[in-house]
């Protein structure tokens, strides 16, 4: 480990597999104490077990975000543990589906936007006051390019980023005078189950595995970065200005 988060907690959503679970061991490895929030059980005691092997620490925390009381309960407990939290990563989400508009069913389009969207909203409702009580917090939302190319049958996981990256730039807005630094990232096509299902005739031996894309992450979570309110594009290795209209 080489101890750039020492001492430091961090919080990772969808972190029992893809670039969410890779991000959460580096974070790890770096030092953090690592509370890991998914639904899925099976993962979140594999993920917990590479980060004891490597003498790291973690909290499991198994949780549907869509139970968002139980999100609450979350922010009120590393409160009483811990008294601040210093990194947070909204990683989890979910495609929904690729379809014409007009298509897209009620109960599909509500699921999708609870997920993506009015979680996101509820983790920073009950996370923000932690991340200030922090000397270096760091808040890293994940985007997309779907947010910005908007391409055809890709409306409502585009419609979920861009709202995403809109709530990060007003969140940063809003904080550009503490500690606190968000920003969103765009990862980029990788080899996740996520990219699968979206491109199922695609070879992911093409694709960057989900640990290279996190490592490329781990930096925005450092008490030395200087950037807010940035779009990270990890392709790209550099942050993306977004300028604020008068």
């Amino acid at each position: 480990m080489t101890g750039r988060l020492d001492g430091r907690i961090a919080l990772v959503t969808g972190a029992s597999r893809g670039i969410g679970c890779e991000l959460a061991e580096l974070l790890a490895g770096e030092g953090a104490h690592v509370y890991c929030v998914a639904r899925t059980v099976g993962g979140l005691e594999e993920l917990d077990d590479r980060i004891k092997a490597a003498s790291g620490s973690a909290t499991l925390v198994p949780l549907d975000l869509l139970d968002f009381e139980g999100i609450d309960r979350l922010g009120a407990a590393i409160y009483e543990r811990h008294g601040k939290l210093d990194v947070f990563v909204a990683n989890a989400g979910m495609l929904g589906v690729l379809s014409p508009i007009g298509h897209i069913e009620a109960k599909t389009f509500e699921k999708t936007m609870a997920t993506n969207v009015t979680s996101v909203w509820r983790q920073i409702r009950s996370f923000d006051p932690l991340l200030r009580r922090s000397d270096a917090g760091r808040a890293i939302l994940m985007s997309s390019g779907a947010a910005h190319s908007a391409k055809a049958y890709w409306s409502l996981y585009a419609a979920t980023k861009a709202s995403v990256e809109a709530l990060a730039k007003s969140w940063a807005n809003e904080t550009q005078k503490t500690a606190l630094r968000v920003n969103s990232v765009n990862p980029g096509a990788t080899r996740t189950k996520m990219r699968a299902q979206a491109m199922p005739g695609e070879d992911p031996e093409t694709l960057p595995s989900a640990r290279e894309v996190a490592a490329k992450i781990v930096p925005l979570a450092l008490p030395d970065l200087a950037e807010t309110g940035h779009l990270f594009d990890v392709r790209k290795g550099r942050f993306l200005t977004y300028h604020n209209p008068d």
